[in-house]
C-alpha cells in the first residue's frame, strides 16, 4: 500500500543568519489514483493513499454512478501498474453491478483532477435535488454544544496531520457524541468521499443521525455530498460559499460555518440547533 507520509530534507531558517538548521520534515503524500469502471478508464484524481476503496465508493456515489454497496461487485487494485510490474496501488478497478448507472463514454473524466477540486457530475441545485434519494430529516435536532465540539473531536483523530500539518479531514459525528469515522486527505473533497464511501460500504445510508464535520470551508461540492447522503448537519471550521448556502437552504440541510471555540455561524435551518438557555449560546436575529 502507498504511504501516507514521506520524509524530506529541508533547511529551516530562523530570524537571524545564525539561526538555520538542516533537518528532515514529514510531508503528506499526494499521488494519482486512476479509477476504472469495468476495466475502462473513468477518472484520475490526486489523493493521499489510504482508504482508496472508500474514496471510490464515495466519489461514485456523488457522481450518481452508485446508490448503495450492492451496486459495486468488486473493487481491487490492478497488479503490475507500477514500474517493472510492481503493484503501485494507484490504479483501482471497480466492477459495477447491473444496477449501477454506468456513465456514457463521453461523460467519463479521462483527465487528472487536482486534490483541491471536486469532480461532481451534478452542477446545479436542481440537479442535486433531483438526484438525491433521501430527504434530509426535518425532525432531527442537535445540541449547539455538540456542533461546537465537532472540530475538536475531529482534530483529536487527525494523526497524519499531527505529523505533517498538511492534510484536510472529514468526520461523521454521531448525535451520541461518538466520532464514527474520520478520514484524512490532501483534498477535502477526498476526505468527505472517504467517510461517505465507508458509510456506503457499511450500509449506513441515509446518514440521518450524524453531523458531517470538515476541517476547511464548506463548498458547494461538499454540501452536495452531504445532501446526497441524507446528512442533516454540515459543520465547517471555515466559511461556506454562497452556492453551498443556497443548496443547503433548498435541501433542508443545516449548514454551520466558522465553528470555533464557543461561537459558530448557522447559515441555514437554525431551527435544528437546540440552543443553550444559560446565555452562553443563543440565537440572535
Amino acid at each position: 500500500m502507498g504511504r501516507v507520509t514521506r520524509r524530506h530534507a529541508v533547511l529551516r531558517l530562523g530570524p537571524g543568519p545564525d539561526q538555520s538548521i538542516r533537518r528532515n520534515d514529514t510531508l503528506a503524500v499526494e499521488e494519482p489514483l486512476e479509477i476504472r469502471l469495468n476495466s475502462e478508464p473513468y477518472v484520475v484524481t490526486m489523493r493521499t493513499p489510504g482508504n482508496d476503496i472508500d474514496l471510490a465508493h464515495g466519489l461514485l456515489h456523488s457522481e450518481g454512478v452508485i446508490a448503495e454497496r450492492s451496486d459495486v461487485m468488486l473493487a481491487r487494485y490492478c497488479a503490475g501498474s507500477g514500474p517493472d510490474g510492481v503493484n503501485s496501488y494507484n490504479v483501482l478497478d471497480v466492477a459495477l453491478a447491473p444496477s449501477a448507472k454506468l456513465p456514457e463514454l463521453a461523460a467519463r473524466r479521462n483527465v487528472v483532477t487536482t486534490s483541491a477540486c471536486g469532480i461532481c457530475g451534478t452542477t446545479t441545485i436542481e440537479e442535486v435535488l433531483r438526484e438525491s434519494q433521501y430527504d434530509v430529516d426535518a425532525e432531527v435536532t442537535v445540541s449547539a454544544a455538540l456542533v461546537l465540539s465537532a472540530p475538536t473531536r475531529l482534530r483529536q483523530q487527525q494523526r497524519a496531520f499531527d505529523q505533517t500539518g498538511g492534510l484536510h479531514a472529514a468526520g461523521l459525528l454521531g448525535l451520541d457524541a461518538e466520532m464514527i469515522c474520520v478520514r484524512e486527505d490532501v483534498g477535502r473533497h477526498n476526505a468527505v468521499d472517504k467517510v461517505i464511501g465507508w458509510a456506503i460500504r457499511e450500509q449506513l445510508l441515509p446518514l440521518r443521525q450524524v453531523i458531517l464535520a470538515v476541517s476547511g470551508r464548506a463548498s458547494f461540492e461538499l454540501t452536495q455530498k452531504a445532501v446526497l447522503a441524507g446528512i442533516p448537519v454540515l459543520a465547517a471550521v471555515s466559511a461556506p460559499s454562497s452556492l453551498a448556502v443556497e443548496l443547503a437552504e433548498e435541501a433542508g440541510l443545516t449548514l454551520v460555518g466558522f465553528v470555533r471555540g464557543e461561537t459558530m455561524n448557522v447559515y441555514t435551518h437554525a431551527q435544528r440547533i437546540r440552543w443553550s438557555t444559560n446565555g452562553q449560546i443563543r440565537l440572535q436575529e
